[in-house]
């Protein structure tokens, strides 16, 4: 079984989703780790709720982001850790992560990338007054949300709709669409593996 671990900042809803899809047998992986740089965040009670070991920091009592992302990469390593994904981390990823799992460090964001990278994308989707915005899962590169684009569901935003329609409409797609992507991925590795 492959180990993963998810990185988030919030509530957790994707996180909550993607256990919920391990815990029912339909992502082939074993969740070893959360990491959380908000102490106090919601996501830690859902980890908790799984029996998911957690790690969580406050950046500002690290000297650097290369010293709390080292104490981050070791703990990774000691878990057994081989993907890494973003379920709503609110920060960017450094070079020491970077270079620990190139090409295995996954992000979702709530838009139609290249469209509205960065914060608040669902409210930049909607205060540009778009009709089409949606989802998309890519693997994480030094920029912000510009690494290689893995998938993408699209959701219409009709006439009437709120920002708060539009943002369940997308955490209903995030919520189907990561755990699908995840299980692709992590098939596709073994695969590999066996070559």
């Amino acid at each position: 079984m492959t180990k993963i671990a998810l990185f988030a900042s919030g509530s957790g809803s994707n996180v909550q989703a993607i256990a919920e899809a391990v815990a029912a047998g339909q992502v082939p992986a074993e969740i070893a780790l959360l990491v959380c740089d908000k102490p106090d965040a919601h996501v830690l009670q859902r980890a908790k709720a799984f029996g998911i070991p957690s790690f969580s920091f406050q950046s500002k009592q690290y000297e650097s982001k290369e010293a709390f992302e080292s104490e981050i990469a070791g703990r990774l390593q000691a878990a057994g850790v081989e993907f890494i994904f973003l379920a709503g981390y609110m920060r960017l990823i450094g070079p020491v992560l970077l270079s620990a799992y190139r090409n295995r460090i996954v992000n979702i964001h709530p838009s139609l990338l290249p469209a509205f990278p960065g914060k608040d994308a669902i409210g930049q989707a909607f205060d540009a007054g778009v009709k089409l915005s949606g989802v998309t899962v890519h693997f994480v590169d030094e920029g912000m949300d510009t690494g290689a684009i893995i998938d993408q569901e699209c959701v219409r935003i009709d006439s009437g709709m709120t920002r708060d329609d539009v943002q369940k409409a997308i955490q209903q797609i995030e919520h189907n669409l990561y755990p699908s992507v995840i299980t692709k991925l992590l098939n596709g590795h073994r695969e590999e593996q066996k070559r």
